[in-house]
């Protein structure tokens, strides 16, 4: 690692300074913070799950201090797929009262080379690295580190050159969201950026963002991590993953939405719970998966496999799903007033696809997020999740 600068002070990495993570491992290093807790992760030997739900968006460091230099050992593995462009979100950004100060990649780490069309994996490993934040102002101050959310990372030690305590509870809300790579963050320019981060600062609520690239699939261990972890809102983005997965029919994935928001309002029985549906995604508005991806110069880009004439089969497209989702909250509805439903397409629809396209035809780009985010705060903190005075 590189030589630090004089900050004396090492701060233990716990649970009290480390917010938007459902659990932390401990390692022989220090600890990696997970979005699902142990017992889900059990639950499911797929090496996709494993890998997101252990890349930390959202996951932020939170504390209070007058320190003027920060560094933060880490050891993070960066995912790189095989004949595609470098990905943005690999970097640390620091906010100071709230606001974005620095931004800072960490040096050394792991390199996890994944070949999308054959599935194979090398990882070539590297050493504990060091984020460093220096010229800060020296006078308290409330400060959050955002990690990458693309990199798998270890937190290994927390040095300043001034005392740290956990940063004060202001009182805010908890919003609890899950949803597919789009929340995850992908091509989202960093942590801060992705549209459940935005969107968050713009409701002035702490988010824990369990969006999982390729991974929101209606699993149960999903739904029991939703269910028991404390919220006063709730968000489920639903529909992407199990049509370019190719997960289930029809017959099979009503049911499973039913369960799953069961399972939530076992011990949310009256949270605001906000069910939204796809974005406008045209290779699967109606052509059913699965998707594939697919290179050309550099570049890789997704298309769908399914042939539309099998909806008649029982086969999901994007505009199924939203047939059946605003069918089921609006059943459900009847019986629980705090359920709410927001098509996705109010989020980014027509008008948005022709002014920001998605350049891989799957996920929307970095000026997309800021769209998605300022329409959701709009609506959602407008509207069923707007504070009760």
């Amino acid at each position: 690692m590189n030589n630090p600068v004089a900050v004396p002070i090492t701060t233990p990495i716990t649970d009290s300074i480390v917010r938007g993570a459902l659990e932390l491992e401990r390692t022989e290093r220090g600890v990696r913070p997970h979005r699902l807790p142990a017992k889900a992760r059990a639950q499911c030997a797929d090496g996709q799950l494993a890998m997101v739900e252990s890349q930390p968006s959202g996951v932020r460091l939170a504390f209070r201090t007058a320190a003027t230099a920060i560094e933060l050992d880490v050891l993070g593995t960066r995912t790189v797929y095989r004949g595609a462009q470098t990905l943005p979100g690999n970097d640390y950004d620091l906010l100071v009262d709230g606001r974005l100060a620095d931004r800072a990649r960490a040096t050394g780490g792991n390199v996890m080379t994944i070949d999308m069309a054959t599935g194979g994996v090398d990882t070539e490993t590297g050493p504990v690295g060091t984020v460093r934040f220096t010229g800060l102002a020296a006078e308290n101050k409330d400060v959050e580190i955002w990690l990458p959310y693309r990199e798998t990372t270890e937190l290994v030690e927390l040095r300043t050159d001034a005392p740290v305590e956990p940063a004060p509870d202001r009182g805010r809300r908890v919003w609890l969201h899950h949803g597919s790579s789009i929340s995850h963050g992908s091509n989202a320019e960093s942590s801060t950026t992705t549209w459940p981060a935005l969107a968050a600062a713009a409701g002035e609520v702490e988010l824990i963002n369990l969006g999982l690239g390729g991974s929101a699939l209606l699993d149960p261990f999903t739904a029991r991590a939703l269910r028991d972890t404390p919220a006063d809102l709730i968000s489920v983005k639903i529909g992407i993953n199990v049509v370019n997965a190719d997960l289930m029919r029809l017959r099979a994935f009503g049911p499973a939405v039913h369960g799953f928001l069961d399972t939530i309002r076992e011990r949310h029985p009256r949270t605001p719970l906000l069910v939204i549906s796809p974005i406008l995604c045209p290779i699967h508005e109606d052509t059913p998966g699965p998707g594939a991806p697919v290179f050309a110069d550099g570049m890789v880009r997704f298309r769908a496999m399914g042939d539309p004439a099998e909806r008649a089969t029982g086969k999901l497209t994007l505009n199924v799903v939203r047939e059946e989702l605003a069918r089921i909250t609006a059943q459900r509805a009847a019986d629980d007033p705090n359920l709410h439903h927001l098509d996705g397409r109010e989020l980014y629809g027509e008008a948005d696809f022709a002014e920001l396209p998605l350049p891989d035809a799957l996920h929307p780009d970095a000026a997309a997020h800021h769209r998605i985010a300022e329409r959701f705060a709009e609506f959602a903190f407008g509207g069923p999740f707007r504070a009760v005075l």
